[in-house]
C-alpha cells in the first residue's frame, strides 16, 4: 500500500530500485572480460586522433610542455623531434624563445631546459624538482652530450637560431683548443659537426652578429713563442668561414678575454682595454674603457642592444650615450643575490632577461647540494632614458649535487 503523502512517481521509482535489488549480479568473469573490453577505448583517446589533427595540435603547443607530452609514447617523442613539426610551427607563426642551461660538475656537462612542471615528477631522462610556486622546472635534455667529448667552456658558446654552437677543447688538460665546433640542433636535440677553425687559438671569445659568429683571440705566431692576436668569422647561413683570418693589432690577448656585440661592432675586452671591430669599413678602433668595467666575469649578456652585468648582488647597465654604467631599477620582490658573482648567469630570454643563480646548502657529511633559481624580468626604458625591470617571476627549478653554471641561453626553436 503506498503512503499517501508521497507522489505516484516516487512511489513507482522506489517499486523498480526495489526490483533490481533483486537480480542477480553479473560473475566475477563477465565483470573482467566487460573491464577488459571498455578499457582500452578508455586510456589513451588522444592516441587514436588522426594523425594530421595530432601533428597540428602540437605544432600550436607552447615548447615549455613538450618535455611532458614526449613522455606520452615514443611516438610523441619522435613526433616532437620531426622537423616538419618545427616547420609547421615557423609557418604558423609559433616559434617562440627556449631557455638551455649548461651545467657543470658532473663526469659530462648535461643541458637542462626551461619547462611547465608536469602534476608530478619527470621520470625517463627528465629530472624536475616537485611543485614550485611559479610552476616552471628545469628538465633535463635526454642525451645531448656532445659525441666528441668537447667539454663547452662559457665564452665558446653561442646561439643562433635554433642551433647552440659549441667551440670548445677536445681536453681540458690542453691550451690548445678544437679545430672543429659541433652544434646542438635544439629541435631534435642532436649533435653535428660544423667546419673547422682556420688557426687553433690558445685564448677566445666568441659572439654573435647579424647571424655571424666572430671568434677573436690569440695564437702562436708561427714557430717562435711569441703570439698575436686574430679573429674568425663564420657565417652561420652559408656554414662556411672567411676565407682569411682578420688581424690585429690592438693588444687583446692574455689567459681571458670577454667579447660582446653592440651598436653593430664586435667589441673584444680584457681587463680595461676595449676594442671594437667594424665590420662594415673593416678595421679596429680603441672605444671606451668603461664599457670594460663589469664584464671581467662571466656575469653578463646583451639584450636589444644594452650590455648588462650583475655586480655586488644588483643588476647594472652599460648607457652608451652616458658612457657609463647605471643601476637597473624596479625589481621588487627579487631576493638578494649570493656575493659570488661566479655563479650567476644572465641571458636574453626573448628580449626579457633570464637570470639564474645557486644557493648552497649541505646536503650529508660527504658535500653540499646546490639550489638553482631562475627569474624573468621584463625591461622596459623610459623617457627619462632609464630602464627599468620588472619580475615576472621567480623560483627554485632545480636542486643538484655541486655543479657550475656554464652558461645560460635562449634558442628560437
Amino acid at each position: 500500500m503506498t503512503n499517501a503523502t508521497t507522489p505516484p512517481k516516487l512511489a513507482k521509482k522506489r517499486k523498480t530500485t526495489a526490483t533490481t535489488k533483486k537480480k542477480k549480479p553479473p560473475s566475477p568473469a563477465k565483470k573482467r572480460k566487460t573491464t577488459a573490453t571498455t578499457t582500452p577505448q578508455q586510456s589513451s583517446p588522444i592516441l587514436s586522433l588522426p594523425y594530421d589533427l595530432l601533428f597540428n595540435c602540437l605544432a600550436r603547443v607552447s615548447r615549455l610542455y613538450y618535455p611532458t607530452l614526449s613522455l606520452v609514447s615514443k611516438s610523441f617523442r619522435s613526433l616532437l623531434a620531426s622537423p616538419e613539426l618545427y616547420r609547421a610551427r615557423s609557418l604558423l607563426g609559433r616559434t617562440e624563445s627556449c631557455l638551455y642551461v649548461c651545467i657543470g660538475g658532473f663526469p659530462d656537462c648535461r643541458w637542462f631546459t626551461l619547462c611547465r612542471k608536469p602534476d608530478g615528477l619527470l621520470t625517463s631522462g627528465y629530472t624536475c624538482t616537485r611543485a614550485t610556486s611559479s610552476g616552471y622546472v628545469l628538465a633535463a635534455v635526454p642525451s645531448p652530450q656532445d659525441p666528441d667529448k668537447r667539454d663547452p667552456v662559457f665564452p665558446g658558446l653561442v646561439v643562433v637560431g635554433s642551433n647552440i654552437y659549441n667551440i670548445a677543447p677536445r681536453s681540458p688538460l690542453t691550451h690548445n683548443f678544437s679545430h672543429t665546433i659541433s652544434i646542438l640542433d635544439c629541435c631534435s636535440h642532436t649533435w653535428h659537426d660544423a667546419p673547422c677553425l682556420q688557426m687553433k687559438m690558445t685564448t677566445f671569445s666568441a659572439s654573435v652578429l647579424d647571424q655571424k659568429i666572430y671568434v677573436a683571440g690569440c695564437c702562436k705566431d708561427g714557430d717562435s713563442n711569441s703570439y698575436k692576436n686574430l679573429m674568425e668569422v663564420f657565417d652561420t647561413k652559408t656554414q662556411t668561414w672567411d676565407p682569411k683570418p682578420i688581424p690585429c693589432s690592438e693588444t687583446f690577448g692574455g689567459l681571458f678575454c670577454n667579447t660582446a656585440c653592440l651598436d653593430g661592432k664586435f667589441h673584444v675586452m680584457r681587463d680595461y682595454d676595449v676594442v671594437a671591430y667594424n665590420s662594415k669599413e673593416g678595421r679596429w678602433d680603441r672605444v671606451e674603457k668603461q664599457i670594460g668595467r663589469y664584464i671581467y666575469s662571466k656575469s653578463y649578456c646583451e639584450i636589444h642592444n644594452v650590455l648588462y652585468s650583475c655586480d655586488h648582488g644588483n643588476i647594472v647597465w652599460y648607457d652608451t650615450e652616458a658612457r657609463d654604467w647605471r643601476e637597473l631599477k624596479g625589481l621588487v620582490g627579487l631576493p638578494e643575490f649570493p656575493s659570488d658573482k661566479k655563479g650567476i648567469r644572465l641571458a636574453d630570454y626573448g628580449g626579457k632577461m633570464a637570470v639564474l643563480w645557486h644557493e648552497e646548502w649541505p646536503f650529508n657529511f660527504y658535500g653540499l647540494r646546490k639550489m638553482i633559481w631562475c627569474a624573468e624580468i621584463t625591461l622596459e626604458k623610459r623617457k627619462s632614458g632609464e630602464i627599468w625591470g620588472k619580475v615576472e617571476w621567480f623560483d627554485h627549478v632545480l636542486t643538484i649535487s655541486t655543479c657550475e653554471i656554464l652558461k645560460v641561453l635562449a634558442a628560437t626553436v
